[in-house]
């Protein structure tokens, strides 16, 4: 069945093995989604990945981290701009999220990046998802 949002489904993806306490998960790759894990791991939020090829597809190995209780290092996963609804946002209306203990991911013209990362560039553009 094709996925009609497919990041909302990596999302839904890692916010589900979290939950169920899985060391891995494996989703299909895309450009879109290796953008997105580089920047869950350079913020913390996950531990390692790694890109698995075989002959006809790709899938992203992401290896999920958690406190020493046993809790994701997240709370919360977020799909912000959906294809239905798509969020723009310029360089003085990103938003903070949690008091900065979160982080916003933007789609932009120079890549994909955090609200921070953006707002030092002073650039806007789609609003990805919060990550809490």
């Amino acid at each position: 069945m094709a996925v009609s949002d497919p990041i909302a489904d990596m999302l839904t993806q890692i916010r589900n093995a979290a939950m169920v306490r899985y060391d891995v998960v494996l989703i299909p790759a895309s450009r879109m989604k290796l953008a997105i894990t580089k920047i869950l791991k350079e913020e913390g939020f996950v531990g390692e990945y790694e890109v698995l090829r075989d002959k006809a597809h790709r899938t992203i190995k992401i290896y999920l981290k958690y406190d020493e209780r046993k809790q994701p290092l997240f709370s919360g996963l977020e799909r912000v701009s959906k294809p239905s609804l798509r969020v723009y946002v310029a360089q003085k209306e990103i938003p903070r999220i949690a008091g900065g203990l979160g982080i916003a991911i933007l789609s932009t013209s120079k890549g994909v990046m955090t609200g921070q990362q953006a707002w030092r560039r002073r650039i806007g553009g789609e609003l990805l998802c919060y990550v809490l």
